[in-house]
């Protein structure tokens, strides 16, 4: 099977920074695009960002010139470096990736179980 674990939240003050990881192993046949989501209490899971295998980004409005997606594709990393943290960004971080899994004959998505980040006024 398939595991996304993720690492690094915390709890930070306005103005700071975290860097998450998440650590996708398992069966991987085939790792395809990676991504982070936030949801808070109430509200629907957003996407926060996203990195495809061949390294294209794509960012929120609200997190855009704040945070940084990265992968390392040698060892099926994704990290999500953020900085200058508001308080608006308090919410669970979830790990996303899409995985061809070994002995499978479709891809599909994957969600870590996710790390709390609150941002102290």
């Amino acid at each position: 099977q398939v595991q996304l674990v993720e690492s690094g939240g915390g709890l930070v003050q306005a103005g700071g920074s975290l860097m998450l990881s998440c650590a996708a192993s398992g069966s991987i046949f085939r790792l395809n695009h990676m991504g982070w989501y936030r949801q808070v209490p109430g509200k629907q899971r957003e996407l926060v960002a996203t990195v495809s295998s061949g390294g294209s980004t794509n960012y929120a409005d609200s997190v855009k010139g704040r945070f940084t997606i990265s992968r390392d594709n040698a060892t099926n990393m994704a990290y999500l470096q953020m900085n200058s943290l508001k308080p608006e960004d308090t919410a669970v971080y979830y790990c996303n990736a899409n995985i061809l899994a070994t002995m499978r004959w479709e891809s599909a998505d994957y969600w870590g179980q996710g790390t709390q980040v609150t941002v102290s006024s």
